[in-house]
């Protein structure tokens, strides 16, 4: 074509060795920053042979926050084309622009935080919907399952299935890569497609009956089933072919459920909690503005006769504008003495626990379902006693108010008591544990273990396995709350 100007071509290609290959665009953003490279004049591509970039210069030092850095590790995993260039132009504007990435309104910004959020549900949902197919029998036998994610996420979230199925020769096959388990070593491979994934096996049928029989009609929000749970899995899933008909049953289930519930005529109920509590008094606590003035409050509680034994009650603490609460069982034999949540051994482990998940404690609320220490004495030893339904549901006022008062976005039920009282249901913490059911007022539970339980575990290799597992919940908690 002849009268227009020709269009500028870019000084550098680089050409990356995959498109997760976050060290390789590492080293070229560091090598041509260095080097005064503008982010106009460069080309990102994946596979091919590019450019020989120029050599870090000397005595130029690159300051990023690690903040980016392990965010931009994330955001490379997205399947947009424009990622690594989007990256390095969020680094260069870095160099004058210390404070960027708070900056909310700004257009780079807000899509590096998109694309970061996107890969962190698609890993999650990875998580929650892979549904492994039995192959072979004895020593030939694997687990094989096939996912079809949006981005390039099967390296993230591998792993997390390494963790959870360590005693599983398993694969997983998505179209942009597979990986193998032998029970030894991760190995990471090419991409398949779904007639290289075997059929359906006979643990399929035991999966449904499963899950027909924990659907709860009553509970049945179709457009938040659909939100945690998008169609777009239900041809992987092999409970999805019941949803359709469960569904369209709710409403009867519902009502041939609540016909079926028994009833406690009421002067038999005011006899047990009279027999049962007999130093209940009235409640004369109103609603608290601020979680001061409610510790103010709870501090003389008498909800319960947990009072009356305990040294003082044990109230939450945290920030005032926590996004997510964690909470645990009561306090314990230390905590009860200096009057704080978790500071006792199960504290130190839970501290250490999210230091290693990447989430600060002063960031977060900390409290636990029943505010006073229960025990058996035991010579000069307190040993703690578990508290029974009625001082749970004595004490989930106070849960109730807290929760009222911050508006989190998050709950973490430490153990199973935490779990009854957040949800008012009992809980299978060892079936149910990793996932995260949303209450009637939309307020998101994700269930895991307390800490002490790690401490009741004598093998040490059990107690260091049971730990990773914990860290591994937490920071499935940190990446929900980043989404």
């Amino acid at each position: 074509m002849t009268g227009q100007p020709a269009l500028p071509l870019a000084a550098y290609a680089v050409h990356l060795a995959g498109p997760t290959d976050f060290d390789g665009w590492r080293d070229a953003a560091r090598r041509l920053s260095t080097n005064e490279v503008k982010p106009e004049d460069i080309e990102w591509h994946v596979g091919g042979v590019g450019d020989e970039l120029p050599a870090p210069t000397p005595g130029v030092e690159l300051r990023v926050s690690r903040d980016f850095i392990e965010r931009a590790a994330i955001v490379t995993c997205h399947s947009d084309s424009e990622r690594f260039a989007l990256l390095y132009r969020l680094l260069w504007r870095q160099r004058s622009e210390l404070h960027l990435l708070r900056i909310a309104s700004d257009p780079d910004v807000r899509r590096f935080e998109a694309m970061e959020k996107s890969v962190r549900r698609d890993e999650h949902k990875m998580h929650a919907f892979v549904r492994f197919r039995k192959i072979g029998d004895g020593d030939e036998e694997r687990f094989v399952a096939w996912f079809e994610p949006d981005h390039f996420i099967l390296e993230l979230a591998a792993p997390f299935f390494v963790r959870r199925f360590t005693g599983m020769h398993w694969a997983i096959l998505t179209p942009h890569g597979s990986a193998e388990w032998d029970r030894e070593r991760l190995a990471l491979g090419p991409g398949a497609s779904k007639d290289d994934a075997p059929a359906a096996d006979q643990s399929e049928e035991m999966w449904r009956t499963y899950f027909a029989s924990i659907f709860n009609p009553a509970r049945l929000k179709v457009k938040a089933m659909q939100a945690e749970m998008p169609k777009k899995y239900w041809r992987n899933l092999p409970e999805a072919s019941l949803i359709p008909e469960l569904i369209s049953g709710a409403d009867a289930a519902a009502r041939e459920m609540i016909a079926r519930m028994p009833t406690m005529p009421a002067a038999h109920h005011q006899a047990i909690q009279a027999r049962h509590w007999p130093a209940l008094e009235p409640s004369p606590e109103t609603e608290a503005h601020s979680i001061d003035a409610l510790r103010q409050q709870a501090s003389q509680c008498r909800r319960c006769p947990l009072w009356s034994e305990a040294t003082q009650t044990v109230f939450g603490e945290g920030s005032d504008n926590a996004e997510l609460v964690f909470v645990g069982e009561q306090p314990g034999d230390q905590e009860d003495l200096q009057g704080r949540p978790f500071v006792g051994p199960a504290g130190k482990i839970f501290d250490a626990v999210l230091g290693e998940a990447g989430i600060e404690r002063t960031a977060v609320y900390v409290t636990n379902a029943v505010k006073h220490f229960k025990f058996e004495p035991r010579g000069k030893r307190r040993i703690h006693s578990k508290p029974n339904a009625g001082e749970v549901q004595a004490c989930r006022w106070w849960l109730a108010q807290e929760v009222t008062l911050l508006k989190p976005k998050l709950m973490v039920a430490l153990g199973a008591t935490a779990a009854q009282s957040l949800l008012e249901a009992p809980v299978a913490i060892t079936k149910q544990r990793g996932q995260t059911i949303k209450r009637d007022d939309g307020l998101a539970v994700f269930l895991t273990i307390h800490p002490s339980y790690i401490l009741r575990i004598r093998d040490p290799q059990e107690a260091a396995a049971e730990r990773a597992r914990f860290v591994a919940d937490i920071r499935t908690v940190r990446a929900m709350m980043a989404g």
